[in-house]
């Protein structure tokens, strides 16, 4: 079971345009629009393949209504908190090259009450979810384990106006509390105030490592350097995505690498979103962490090949074919 909070979800407007010309009207050859933000993709990756997830947001205005008739449609289990202001819409413009230009709104100010009412939303939802998957396993004779987690608390994104920095280092602290496993993506302060706490995952871009660990990254060896230290201070794995260089898994069994080739690429927009939440669903399952980052990179590289931010089905993931590398190259450039 994969519980996602996303703090700042948005309305995602996607709009295909053959050129995108500044300063002058453009006309678009087709439009969609789909229920966004990093946890709310990972949740809806998660749910498109068929598995349970459930997804913790805030909700108002107009366009927190229209969210939650997006989660139905996409059979996405979730728990809102009604929030006064209105959920952000979030513009992203797709030239037929794959080059995406996004517009993205701050978002609705959360109150203190707003928050602490997320993160207990967050928790009380994965211990209902986690109990009902407990008692199912019971009651049909299934073994319940070794007592080590049977699920995912991921925090997820930016933060909106009035959040505080520390909200996703709480999540990790409170999650951990009721025997969670916590992921965070997220970037800035944010993240680096969560690292202290020690998540069991993180997934920076290289652009986030970077501002991280305050350094260019410029070679697989430096993102691997830069990763196993981020582990010697307490986070229990860190995957790195790296665009059209793959992926990266750092953790205390290991390094390895990750990568697929895209024929035509549409739209990356939440590829990385996608990525996390086939590794997730790896781990979930019980696999370890190189095959979990190669089931991730399948995931990212399918939603690569859809348009705007749609996330990949069983079928588009099994179309693609992932390289894994124990032990890469580490003396890999990065493009």
């Amino acid at each position: 079971m994969i519980v996602t909070l996303t703090p700042n979800p948005s309305i995602d407007r996607s709009i295909s345009l053959p050129q995108l010309l500044h300063g002058e009207v453009n006309r678009a050859s087709a439009s969609r629009v789909d229920p966004g933000g990093k946890g709310i993709n990972v949740s809806r990756a998660i749910a498109a393949q068929g598995s349970r997830t459930l997804a913790v947001l805030p909700a108002g205005g107009p366009e927190g209504a229209l969210m939650v008739e997006l989660l139905r449609a996409a059979g996405v289990d979730h728990l809102t908190v009604p929030v006064a202001g209105t959920l952000r819409m979030n513009v992203a413009l797709l030239e037929p090259d794959g080059t995406t230009t996004k517009v993205n709104e701050p978002g609705p100010s959360l109150t203190d009450a707003d928050v602490e009412a997320l993160l207990a939303r967050t928790v009380e939802g994965y211990v209902a979810a986690t109990s009902t998957s407990t008692s199912t396993s019971t009651s049909t004779g299934t073994a319940a384990g070794d007592g080590s987690s049977s699920g995912w608390v991921v925090g997820c994104g930016s933060l909106p106006p009035g959040a505080p920095v520390e909200l996703f280092a709480m999540l990790v602290e409170r999650a951990r509390a009721v025997g969670a496993r916590v992921a965070v993506d997220s970037s800035g302060a944010p993240l680096a105030a969560a690292v202290q706490t020690g998540p069991d995952l993180i997934k920076p871009n290289l652009e986030e490592l970077e501002e991280l660990v305050g350094a260019a990254l410029p070679t697989l060896a430096d993102v691997g350097r830069a990763a196993q230290e981020l582990v010697r201070r307490g986070v229990g794995r860190v995957v790195v995505s790296l665009g059209g260089d793959g992926a990266l898994v750092v953790g205390p069994d290991g390094t390895a690498h990750a990568s697929a080739a895209v024929a035509v690429p549409l739209s990356t927009v939440g590829a990385g979103d996608c990525l996390l939440a086939g590794v997730l669903h790896a781990l979930d399952g019980g696999l370890g962490a190189g095959d979990a980052l190669a089931a991730g990179v399948r995931w990212g590289s399918a939603a690569v090949a859809l348009p705007g931010s749609a996330v990949p089905t069983a079928a588009d993931v099994a179309a693609v074919h992932a390289v894994l590398t124990p032990d890469p190259d580490l003396t890999t450039a990065l493009r």
